[in-house]
């Protein structure tokens, strides 16, 4: 695979990719679903913490749900490069919300980093450290 790194300041290709990516985690955290999945192509698969994946927002918003009571990102910057015949996006910054039980949370790290075709994106994988914030909050067991 290769990849080219350009600056989507300069690169309107990149640039329109940050932008549905980004309107995309804004429909997802205001569970707008039907505004979300019109960011997602028909072939859209998404692989979450722990392997969990769905091929749907309703699917997203179900798995997030049984996670915490509520999740929001603070976004502090993405990253965009062309590879072979699509663009990847990556997002990083922190999470924060509630868990299940109502206690708040901030500052946990993630990443996540998208493909997209024809403005369209197909993939979505999620890495954060909440599993380790919980081990650390002695919210689970080591």
């Amino acid at each position: 695979m290769s990849g080219v790194i350009a600056s989507a300041a300069s690169d309107p290709a990149l640039r329109a990719a940050v932008e549905v990516v980004a309107a995309y985690l804004q429909a997802l955290e205001a569970r707008d679903i039907d505004r979300a999945q019109a960011c997602l192509a028909e072939s859209f698969q998404s692989i979450g913490p722990g392997g969990h994946g769905s091929e749907s927002v309703a699917g997203i918003v179900a798995n997030s749900s049984r996670r915490y009571r509520r999740i929001g990102k603070h976004i502090s910057h993405y990253d965009a490069l062309h590879v072979d015949d699509f663009i990847v996006v990556y997002c990083q910054g922190t999470l924060h919300g509630a868990w299940p039980d109502g206690r708040e949370f901030s500052h946990i790290r993630f990443i996540d980093r998208f493909e997209l075709r024809n403005g369209l994106i197909i993939r979505q994988e999620v890495w954060n450290d909440t599993g380790e914030y919980r081990i650390r909050e002695g919210l689970i067991a080591q």
